[in-house]
């Protein structure tokens, strides 16, 4: 006996408010694409390239005194972690015009030392720009192929215009949380990237969920209208749909607090994309293929309908 977090008696009708839903997504999404021309993101480190420092201290190094030391000296863009141990210290720095890799890692070594703490030089990297082109052009890369997969699998799953669906569903998570890094200018880094990726993940999972029940209900109710049962199937699923969002929103959200400033931007991403990818789910697969004209004869062979044309209806 599975646990209920909801008991709902009526079927709930999602789909009164697809037409709305549609528009607000609309708006959102054309709101995403200009903020991305115009803004653009914010590219990180790995994609703009820069300066990789790693130094070594003699005790365990406090990472906030750390930063606070590099944005005092004009480092406002600095990223600081631990490396390997906590007296090991990673720090990358945007490309600066006009200065060398060498000279930027004397700079932030006497300013590190200047407190008088003991720091040593264990080595200095410069990641060229052609290494950031590359990573932007296999990010976009690894996410157009993750959607056609999908597309792919979903068709031969189920029905094309589920796949239609699905895919248009992950679209519009992908561009809305790409959107809210633009318009806020966070930092955009191969963290955030596979946050990205794994949205479409989440996303995927839900809307299969959802599809099957679709699916089945199709087949168990014979009489009754796609819109209908399309509501059916996602008030059937929605105490999983809260249980699953809830608890992973948990979890992200204690990694947006406590996790620190290294993954905030993958927190951020996967938290606003699991809110979106539960919204899309209901709203922009299932309404998609509505509009698309889904019906029972799309999605049961035709021999089971000829054997179920003489069965009372449920």
């Amino acid at each position: 006996m599975g646990f209920q977090l909801l008991k709902l008696k009526e079927t709930v009708d999602f789909m009164k408010w697809r037409f709305p839903a549609m528009i607000f997504s609309t708006v959102l999404i054309i709101g995403s694409i200009v903020s991305l021309g115009v803004n653009q993101l914010n590219w990180g480190l790995d994609f703009t390239g820069g300066t990789l420092i790693e130094v070594g201290y003699e005790q365990s190094a406090d990472l906030e005194a750390v930063r606070t030391i590099m944005l005092d000296a004009g480092y406002t863009d600095a990223m600081v972690q631990n490396f390997g141990s906590s007296q090991d210290v990673l720090i990358r720095l945007a490309p600066r015009e006009g200065v060398k890799a060498v000279e930027i890692g004397d700079q932030v070594l006497a300013t590190l030392r200047a407190d008088g703490t003991k720091v040593d030089m264990r080595r200095i990297e410069f990641v060229g720009p052609n290494v950031g082109d590359e990573l932007t052009e296999q990010g976009g890369l690894a996410m157009l192929a993750a959607l056609i997969c999908i597309l792919i699998y979903v068709a031969m799953r189920f029905e094309y215009r589920f796949a239609l669906g699905s895919v248009a569903a992950l679209g519009h998570d992908v561009i809305l949380t790409l959107g809210l890094f633009s318009v806020l200018q966070l930092e955009f880094d191969l963290t955030v990237l596979a946050a990205v990726l794994a949205v479409i993940g989440y996303s995927l999972n839900d809307t299969i969920v959802v599809s099957d029940r679709i699916r089945e209900n199709f087949r168990k109710i014979r009489k009754a209208e796609p819109v209908e049962i399309i509501n059916i199937s996602l008030t059937q699923t929605l105490n999983r749909t809260i249980i699953t969002s809830l608890t992973t929103v948990l979890v992200l959200t204690a990694l947006f607090y406590k996790g620190g400033a290294l993954i905030h931007g993958f927190a951020t991403a996967l938290l606003f994309g699991v809110i979106v990818g539960t919204y899309s789910s209901v709203y922009i697969a299932s309404a998609v293929g509505l509009a698309l004209g889904i019906s029972r004869d799309d999605l049961i062979p035709t021999e089971i309908i000829k054997e179920g044309e003489d069965q009372d209806p449920v």
